[in-house]
């Protein structure tokens, strides 16, 4: 990142500010993965890069000496410190600062780009990756006081305390040791995962391949087997009714009973909880009466239910064995928490010595715990002939625990070759009685590499979600990767955790072309989730109504059991927001570019608009496909950004430049999508390499509305597109087509067809002038070839059009326009989010539009405004005529197909005459050349006067819904 030299105008002040921070939870238009975006604000530092800042550069690198490492745009270790000293922009630093928080918390990020703000001087937009949302944001956060600090020193900033409390935030967040082993693992596999709780709670796999695990509980893991390794008395039960050796027990509920207990066992005897874990609330090597009243107390404290084991103290070292699948991964023998005298520190010093170990945290955020002292922990070590303030003789173990439990700050020995065969398969066996898939068995016994039969032991615990973390980081020996047997086990080799994504965007005709793909791959039998504009659909059921064209849609459909393929519709809005839900998509399916949404979030021109479109085609890897419009220039280019294989789809005819493009494409092996044609009509072909395949006829499609849809004939290719790269046969594909009509209950507010009262009414979703101007061909196309059906050879258009509130005002004027082209009549209305406008604005900006048309020759006679979506839908019913067109475009499908149908139920056969014409405008038998020309003038209440007059008339005519088949 590189600018022209400030010449500083004031003295440098700690004015960097984040202007806006946004989290993009999957590929996006900075980044292929997850990353953090702020927009700074520089203010004054704009004018002072870090040469001109006297000390900041050393004060940064004594604060956090790991930047030091950091490559840069150099490419080596040091690269970003000869930025500093040559002089580079804080928001620059604010970066790399933000990923080196990260690494003081263990997250391993080293992605980032930092970017000026076009036409905005002093504003940059920053992006780092990170692991942790939360973290990543607090670090960004952290990052800009830190800068702004080295600046100028902020009173009561403490950088050591602030990165304290950042480091303790991380370890509450991240992922203990044993689930991370887990998810490295199923990352290196190409298993995605999706984090469901703010805790361990994690899905490995996609839709009906998903597979859940919690710590090192799996999906497989039974419920029953948790329970019986809960009961510790039950457990001891079940595996000595096996032959397996296990201590003499009993359960206890109070003190005295417990006394009892321990004389019929026999001492020395242990005591500890019914249902405990990570040997809280376990007392050893109890040799009196006392001594068990005492631990009954400590142990029932720690136990769920009140109940309290006594048991035979076995002798020996205490090793966990870890079974997954049946089969014995890992031992390791736990040492309990100690410190090694040294003959100068006391034992307090020496724990203190001890937990500044960076391997030692709190809980199991890290590979070790930090060893807790606590009065047991003092009573231990008096028993050992010492005090806390003793300085013990060099060599001499103290011990601050009884129990290995890593948990309590013991430490581990890797044992895992040295196990005699004979205590592997007593092993293998207790996780089988129990019947858990991923065991923690605890053996006590002199030696692991002795048989416990002859030398004596016992189990005397098996574990259900077993820690990991002393097999993956032992203190001594050989770590193990016990992670890929689990990952096996829940993914066997050969199986996918993945189900097929395809990513449909463009301005217009995605939610359509979703539908088709959706419909198509419903009828090879797939469970299809797709994500739209209405909502989120499973296998056609609607599960969730709203816009969900967004990434939090997309996980939503990918963590569903029942999906086994995915369409996901994928709005602007959604990739500016937070980017794509998932890591990558097999095929991208971009329909069109065309001027929408601009002036929004920083997007002002097509092209911009086209760089955000494309991070689909970025996201299909080398395996997958991109389904381009080979007719659109800006999508063309976007062939360049895909790293798999192309398919054209175009409906330019042989011999023009663009078929020329795909024809060379098609010869050298390539596939395309291409419309042929004939005397007898518009062919769907499909091509590959020089194979050419017939699809279909376009008039016969029910979508195409006899071949006059030309649109819906691009998103038929565009789809077929796609299907093609799945894998779908020709057959398949040519049957999905030909029974997806635009019926409500298929494509619902997309070129639905209601006919009320022998009026024609479409009802579409047309918001934006691209939109109207293709809507306006068909409205041509489509009344030309009906008006050889009507007696008179004349229909009338009408439309109700509106647009949302936050497009610009010339494109809403465009839009006007443009409809002004196409209708007769137009009535402008209004959505029910104003986005920002106020009411009545909109609509009047896009009334202005098409009244400059009209005075420029525009076919429109009338252009009437209200607001109401229902009341405009009355009022434009009321003016129609039989066998007249009327086209709503709506906001909410919904309320006006039930306002079409209660018209249509309202209808009485046969009182619609000459005698009772809604509008005598519009009335062809009346309507001179001159009005159908010019059109007349009248004043506001005298249309308000007689639209009430036409909405009572039209409610007391009759209608017929009839089939979306033209």
């Amino acid at each position: 990142m590189t600018q022209d030299r400030p010449t500083p105008s004031a003295p440098a002040a700690p004015e960097l500010t984040i202007v806006e921070s946004r989290v993009y939870r999957g590929g996006n238009v900075w980044s292929y993965s997850p990353a953090v975006h702020l927009v700074v604000d520089l203010g004054i530092l704009e004018e002072y890069p870090t040469d001109l800042l006297d000390g900041f550069t050393d004060r940064l690198l004594e604060l956090l000496p790991g930047i030091t490492s950091h490559t840069c745009s150099r490419g080596v270790k040091g690269g970003f410190v000869e930025r500093l000293r040559e002089g580079t922009w804080l928001g620059h630093v604010t970066e790399h600062v933000a990923l080196q928080l990260q690494q003081e918390a263990g997250h391993d990020q080293r992605r980032g780009k930092t970017r000026g703000v076009k036409g905005q001087p002093g504003r940059y937009n920053v992006i780092y990756g990170y692991t942790d949302e939360g973290v990543g944001v607090a670090a960004g956060k952290l990052a800009v006081r830190l800068v702004n600090h080295l600046v100028q020193a902020e009173d009561g900033f403490d950088f050591a305390a602030e990165l304290d409390t950042f480091l303790r935030r991380a370890e509450r967040t991240a992922f203990g040791p044993s689930t991370t082993a887990i998810l490295e693992e199923a990352v290196s596999r190409d298993i995605p995962f999706i984090r469901l709780n703010t805790g361990s709670l994690v899905q490995l796999g996609q839709g009906v391949h998903a597979q859940r695990i919690r710590a090192t509980m799996t999906s497989k893991t039974g419920a029953l087997a948790v329970d019986i390794a809960g009961d510790k008395d039950l457990t001891t039960k079940l595996l000595g009714s096996a032959g397996l050796p296990v201590p003499k027990q009993e359960t206890v509920r109070g003190p005295n009973d417990a006394v009892a207990a321990a004389n019929r066992v026999g001492y020395p005897v242990v005591v500890k909880p019914l249902d405990g874990n990570h040997g809280r609330g376990v007392c050893l090597d109890l040799q009196s009466d006392d001594e068990v009243r005492e631990a009954f107390a400590i142990a029932r404290e720690e136990s769920r239910r009140g109940n309290v084991i006594v048991e035979s103290f076995i002798t020996g070292k205490d090793y966990r064995c870890l079974i997954v699948g049946g089969r014995m991964q890992a031992i390791a023998e736990r040492v309990p928490a100690h410190v090694i005298g040294d003959g100068e520190h006391t034992v307090a010093e020496l724990v203190d010595i001890t937990n500044a170990d960076p391997r030692r945290g709190v809980g199991h955020e890290k590979v070790l715990t930090r060893i807790k002292v606590d009065d047991a922990a003092v009573a231990l070590v008096r028993e050992q002939g010492s005090g806390m303030d003793d300085v013990p003789p060099q060599g001499t173990m103290v011990k601050l625990a009884l129990t290995g439990n890593m948990s309590t700050g013991g430490i581990s020995v890797d044992r895992t070759f040295d196990a005699h065969p004979d205590n592997v398969e007593i092993a293998e066996e207790a996780a089988r009685m129990v019947g858990l898939d991923v065991a923690g068995i605890d053996f006590i016994c002199p030696d692991i590499a002795s048989p416990v039969r002859e030398t004596g032991g016992a189990i005397c615990e098996v574990n259900a979600a077993p820690g990991f973390r002393m097999h993956t980081h032992p203190t001594i020996g050989e770590p193990q990767f016990i992670a890929k047997p689990v990952v096996d086990l829940l993914f066997p080799p050969g199986t996918t955790a993945r189900v097929p994504i395809v990513a449909v965007t463009g301005t217009n005709g995605k939610t359509t072309t979703s539908r088709m793909i959706a419909h198509i791959m419903k009828g090879v039998g797939r469970k299809v989730g797709m994500t739209s504009t209405d909502g989120i659909v499973v296998d056609e059921r609607l599960v969730f109504k709203a816009d969900a064209s967004g990434p939090k849609s997309a996980r939503m459909v990918l963590q569903n059991p029942r999906v086994d393929f995915a369409v996901m519709e994928v709005a602007r809005g959604g990739i500016l927001r937070e980017g794509l839900g998932y890591d990558r998509n097999d095929v991208a399916v971009v329909t069109n570019i065309a001027p929408d949404h601009l002036g929004l979030r920083g997007i002002d021109t097509v092209e911009q608009l086209a760089d955000v479109k494309a991070v689909i085609v970025e996201a299909v890897p080398r395996t997958g496909h991109a389904v381009l419009n080979a007719d659109d220039p800006l999508v063309r280019r976007m062939r360049r950004r895909c790293s798999g294989s192309i398919v054209w789809f175009t409906m330019s005819p042989p011999g023009s430049a663009v078929r020329e493009l795909v024809d060379d494409h098609c010869r050298r092996g390539g596939s395309a999508v291409v419309l042929e044609p004939s005397d007898k009509g518009d062919m769907i072909v499909i091509r590959q390499g020089r194979r050419a395949m017939q699809l279909a006829w376009t008039h016969l499609l029910p979508s195409t509305f006899g071949g006059t849809a030309m649109f819906n004939v691009a998103n038929a290719m565009a789809a077929a597109g796609a299907a093609f790269a799945v894998g779908t046969g020709l057959h398949e594909i040519r049957q999905g087509l030909r029974t997806f009509s635009t019926s409500y209950y298929l494509s619902p507010g997309r070129m639905n067809q209601v006919n009320v009262n022998n009026v024609d009414v479409i009802v579409d979703y047309c918001h934006n002038a691209p939109g109207m101007k293709v809507l306006g061909d068909f409205v041509e196309r489509y009344a030309a070839a009906k008006a050889g059906a009507v007696d008179h050879g004349r229909v009338s258009r009408l439309g109700v059009i509106a647009t949302a509130g936050d497009r610009r005002d010339e494109d809403m004027r465009e839009l006007g326009a443009i409809a002004a082209q196409h209708f007769d009549v137009l009535v402008v209305r209004e959505d029910e989010r104003l986005r920002g406008r106020r009411r009545g604005e909109t609509a009047a900006i896009v009334a202005e539009g098409a009244k400059a048309a009209m005075a420029e020759g525009a076919r429109a006679r009338v252009v009437e405004v209200d607001t109401d979506e229902l009341s405009a839908v009355r009022h434009v019913m009321a003016r129609a005529n039989p066998g007249d067109i009327v086209v709503v475009c709506v906001d909410q499908h919904g309320v006006v197909m039930n306002e079409l149908e209660t018209m249509t139920k309202q209808a009485q056969p046969g009182t619609h005459t000459a005698d009772s014409v809604a509008d005598p405008d519009l009335d062809p038998t009346t309507l001179s050349a001159e009005a159908q020309v010019s059109g007349e003038e009248r004043t506001d209440q005298d249309l308000a006067e007689q639209s009430d007059e036409q909405t009572a008339s039209a409610q007391a005519t009759g209608s017929q819904v009839q089939s979306a088949r033209p």
